[in-house]
């Protein structure tokens, strides 16, 4: 069914009793020609490219939980390609062009909001880093403006413009950035790729890899053994136990990093923006709730909650800039396991066993990242070859020193 205006009518005429399930609940085949592990957003996209770009056959989606369970459903929605370094720029400008086209793409009102993202700068070399940036931005064909404090004032008024501590000079705006609603995001990829003929298969955990002679033949799961021609990890915080499985180290390591949500407010913040004197950014969701975060716990963990002392910390770089939240009522926080690489940038990329391909490593961009995450790691696959915007997230950069460090985006070793 194809959803449109004359199928909402349509359907409230007949008491909404035509409705069908966004996707098929498909149950495990003998074998596939590709099957991608992980249920999220980077999963899900890989499968729909691969069936709509690749015309491969026989593809399956394999999610231990249900889907939508974990990183998809556990962020802060945030869309941007504010990046500055050459290996990240065309990739996430390429991820926007794609936000922009996928609700007419997959047919599904993902709630692409395109609010324009404001990042806060506090000093003047923090100005002249951010001019850099914007200047880098503006040649690759991103859009940006650098605002000064009176140019910020007009459009945010509510900022703690005055505090001595950290005074607000200005900021570097993306219009293009925004927000998109996240389970959305899952359920409509996984409408779009079952459509297209696509097993997602939900409640089949993978618990090992199988391999003859250094090439992978399948994997052993909750639900009996599959067959797979060609196998895709994209299972973010969890990528190194995968990698485990198949008997090589993913230069990875896994944090919790919690978002949270205030209590319903009346219309107030219609952007997003993010605090240049600490870790902190924040938006307001349809339904009024302040959804903002900050930095990751800071220690290695699997589960996913985080601790008091990081509530602490996000909840005073969101005071410091806005005083006036500080009244709001906290409802509830979550955390995602992120799979945070040395250089803060993710790993698209063949692995050391034959027919096994790696997509891990995105630290605080994996949302943002979804629909390229999916397109080039579908290209990967198909071809066998690097996408050309993602050829510099090789897993071998780390041994031959070609880092992506973009300051602000992801891990820094000190830090762990």
């Amino acid at each position: 069914m194809r959803y449109s205006a004359v199928s909402v009518i349509r359907e409230a005429l007949r008491g909404h009793k035509g409705w069908k399930p966004a996707w098929r609940k498909a149950t495990p085949a003998p074998s596939y020609d590709v099957v991608i592990i992980g249920g999220g957003g980077g999963g899900l996209a890989t499968a729909y490219y691969l069936a709509k770009n690749h015309n491969v056959g026989r593809i399956a989606v394999l999610e231990k939980g249900w889907l939508g369970n974990g990183n998809i459903g556990r962020n802060t929605t945030i869309i941007r390609s504010n990046y500055g370094l050459p290996g990240n720029t065309p990739f996430y400008e390429l991820s926007m062009k794609l936000w922009e086209g996928l609700e007419q793409d997959i047919n599904y009102n993902a709630m692409v909001s395109q609010r324009g993202v404001f990042n806060i700068y506090h000093s003047d070399p923090q100005r002249d880093a951010y001019a850099r940036r914007g200047n880098t931005m503006r040649l690759h064909g991103v859009d940006a403006e650098l605002l000064d404090r009176e140019q910020l004032r007009r459009e945010i008024p509510f900022l703690d413009y005055d505090n001595a501590r950290f005074p607000v000079q200005g900021a570097l705006v993306q219009r293009r950035g925004g927000t998109v609603r996240h389970d959305a995001v899952a359920w409509g990829y996984a409408r779009a790729a079952s459509d297209r003929g696509v097993d997602i298969i939900e409640n089949c955990e993978v618990t090992g890899i199988i391999q003859e002679n250094g090439v992978v033949m399948g994997v052993e799961t909750t639900r009996g053994r599959i067959g797979a021609r060609k196998l895709g990890i994209a299972v973010a915080g969890s990528s190194s136990l995968l990698a485990n499985m198949a008997g090589f180290r993913l230069p990875i390591e896994s944090h919790v990093l919690q978002a949270f949500v205030s209590e319903g407010l009346k219309p107030l913040i219609d952007n997003v923006i993010t605090f240049g004197a600490g870790h902190f950014y924040i938006s307001q969701s349809d339904k009024g709730g302040l959804v903002f975060g900050g930095d990751i716990d800071g220690y290695n963990s699997y589960a996913a909650r985080g601790n008091l002392p990081t509530v602490e910390d996000v909840c005073e770089g969101g005071v410091a800039l806005m005083p006036m939240i500080g009244r709001a009522r906290l409802l509830r926080s979550w955390g995602g396991i992120m799979d945070m690489t040395m250089d803060g940038s993710p790993i698209i990329d063949f692995s050391p066993v034959k027919n096994l391909f790696i997509n891990a490593g995105w630290c605080y961009g994996g949302f943002k990242a979804v629909p390229a995450m999916g397109y080039c790691f579908a290209h990967l696959i198909a071809n066998e070859a690097p996408h050309k915007v993602a050829a510099a997230y090789r897993l071998d950069r780390f041994a031959e020193g070609k880092l992506i460090d973009e300051k602000g985006v992801g891990a820094q070793p000190n830090l762990h």
